[in-house]
C-alpha cells in the first residue's frame, strides 16, 4: 500500500484525533494511523476529563455529544496508614452545575468517538497499523512506513501523537533515545463492575453525580498514590508509581494494587463489586523539564509524546493538555500548507501557539512540582502525621487537652521532624 496525503497523524488518542479533526475540517486530506484495532483499544485512563476549550470551540455542544460518564461534584483525599485513615471531602455546589468541572470517561469509548468525528470531517482512519520508519526523500521527511498494513504513507508533514514512548519523536531526533526513570510513572488500574444504585448509595450520589478520591500512604513505601473514580455502573480504582522508586522496591505493580484493594479502608468501598479487568500505562511525570523539541523539519510532537502531563500532587491533567496541543498542531499544519513551508521554521507557529497556551504556562508554573513529589516523606511520614494528629484531637481521656499548636508540633516532631517539616513546607510553596 502506498498513498499520498497532505498530513499524517500517528496515534488516534485525544491528541492525534484532535489534530486530525482540526486538519480535516480545513479541507486537507489527512491520515490518522492507529496501532490498535480501534482507537482507544490500548489506552488506560484512571482520572477525570477536565474542560476542553479547544474542542468546545469545534463542538459547541461537545458536553452533550461526547460519551461521558459522571460529572465530578465530590472530591476527596484519604491519608492512610496500616490501620488508620483520615478523609477530607469537598462537595462543591458549583461542581454540580454546568459547565461541569470534569467527568469520568472510558477511553475506548471516548477515543473511538473522537476519532470517528475526525473521520466524519474527512480524515482517513487506518487501524491495526504500526509505524515502522520515517520516510525521507531528497533529505526531507516525506512520510512513514507501516507494519501490519505493509506499505507507506506519504505526506509533507507528520504529527507524532504516539504516546509517551514516542517512536516517531525518537526517530526524528526530537527527544532523547532513553528516558530518565525519575521522570516516568506507571499506572495500574482495576475496573470493578458495580450496580449504579449501589454506587449512588455508597458514595452519596444522585442523578449523574460522580466522586473522585485520591489516596496517600497506600503504596507500601513506594513513591506514588491511589485513586478511585465512579463511573455509571463501575469503579475505576488503581495506583500510580514513580518508576524509579518502583524498580528499587523490587515489588510488582499488580501485587501492590491487590494489597491496596484489600486494605480495610478501600475494601469497604469496592465490596460487592466484580473485577472486570486490569490495565497498565506509562505516564510522563517530568513536567515542563521533560518536554522535548516540539517541532522539526516536517514534524510536530503532541500529547504524551511531548510529555504534556501536569502531575502536581493536587490534580493530574493529561487528556485536556493532549487534546488542546493536538488542535494547535492542526492549526500549525494548516498555516504551513498555506505558506507551502514544512520546514522547522515553517512549523514554528505550533511552538508559538503552545507557548501562549494554558498547557505550557501551567507546566511552567508547576515545573518544580515533579521534584517535590520525589520526597519519600510525602508517602510515609506525612500520612502517619495526619492520622496520628487527628486521632489525638478526637481522643477523649478525661485529661486536660493540649494547646492545638503545641499538639501539632509535638506530633510533627515525632513523625517528621521540625526541620524536615519546615524544609518540606518551603519546597511545596516553591513548587505550587
Amino acid at each position: 500500500m502506498s498513498k499520498t496525503f497532505q498530513a499524517i497523524v500517528v496515534g488516534a488518542g485525544p491528541a492525534g484525533s484532535s489534530a486530525a479533526l482540526t486538519v480535516a475540517r480545513a479541507g486537507l486530506d489527512v491520515a490518522l494511523v492507529e496501532r490498535g484495532s480501534f482507537p482507544g483499544e490500548k489506552n488506560m485512563f484512571g482520572g477525570v476529563l477536565h474542560r476542553l476549550p479547544s474542542l468546545e470551540e469545534i463542538f459547541p455542544d461537545f458536553w452533550d455529544r461526547a460519551p461521558l460518564e459522571r460529572h465530578i461534584m465530590k472530591k476527596g483525599v484519604t491519608f492512610m496508614t496500616g490501620d488508620s485513615s483520615f478523609n477530607t471531602i469537598i462537595e462543591a455546589g458549583n461542581f454540580d452545575k454546568p459547565p461541569y468541572n470534569g467527568y469520568t470517561i472510558f477511553r475506548p469509548r471516548f477515543d473511538n468517538w473522537l476519532a470517528q468525528e475526525a473521520v466524519k470531517a474527512g480524515a482517513t482512519l487506518i487501524t491495526s497499523a504500526t509505524v515502522d520508519e520515517l520516510v525521507y526523500k531528497n533529505g526531507k521527511l516525506a512520510g512513514v512506513t507501516l507494519v501490519g498494513r505493509q506499505g507507506e504513507l506519504l505526506a509533507p508533514v507528520v504529527i507524532a501523537a504516539d504516546g509517551v514512548l514516542s517512536f516517531i519523536a525518537k526517530k526524528a531526533g526530537l527527544r532523547q533515545p532513553t528516558f530518565d526513570p525519575g521522570q516516568m510513572a506507571v499506572g495500574v488500574k482495576a475496573l470493578i463492575d458495580m450496580p449504579r444504585e449501589m454506587i449512588d448509595d455508597r458514595f452519596g450520589l444522585v442523578r449523574e453525580q460522580g466522586f473522585a478520591n485520591e489516596f496517600v500512604g497506600c503504596t507500601a513505601g513506594v513513591r506514588g498514590g491511589g485513586f478511585l473514580y465512579t463511573n455509571y455502573d463501575s469503579l475505576s480504582i488503581g495506583l500510580v508509581f514513580h518508576l524509579a522508586s518502583l524498580r528499587t522496591s523490587g515489588k510488582t505493580p499488580y501485587d501492590l494494587l491487590n494489597e491496596f484493594m484489600e486494605q480495610p479502608q478501600v475494601a469497604k468501598m469496592v465490596r460487592g463489586g466484580r473485577l472486570q479487568e486490569y490495565s497498565a500505562h506509562v505516564i510522563p511525570e517530568g513536567g515542563y523539564n521533560m518536554i522535548p523539541e516540539l517541532t522539526g523539519d516536517g514534524i510536530l510532537v503532541t500529547g504524551d509524546a511531548a510529555a504534556l502531563c501536569n502531575a502536581t500532587g493536587v490534580n493530574l491533567e493529561g487528556i485536556n493538555l493532549a487534546s488542546h496541543s493536538g488542535v494547535l498542531a492542526g492549526k500549525a499544519v494548516i498555516e504551513a500548507h498555506k505558506a507551502n513551508d514544512f520546514s522547522k521554521r515553517g512549523l514554528e507557529t505550533f511552538r508559538k501557539l503552545m507557548n501562549d497556551s494554558f498547557v505550557i504556562k501551567d507546566l511552567k508554573t508547576c515545573r518544580k512540582a515533579p521534584h517535590m513529589l520525589h520526597n519519600d516523606r510525602i508517602y510515609n511520614e506525612y500520612p502517619e502525621l495526619v492520622c496520628s494528629l487527628m486521632e489525638s484531637i478526637y481522643r477523649i481521656e478525661g485529661m486536660p487537652k493540649e494547646n492545638m499548636t503545641k499538639l501539632f508540633l509535638k506530633v510533627a516532631k515525632k513523625k517528621v521532624g521540625l526541620a524536615n517539616l519546615a524544609a518540606d513546607a518551603f519546597s511545596a510553596w516553591r513548587s505550587l
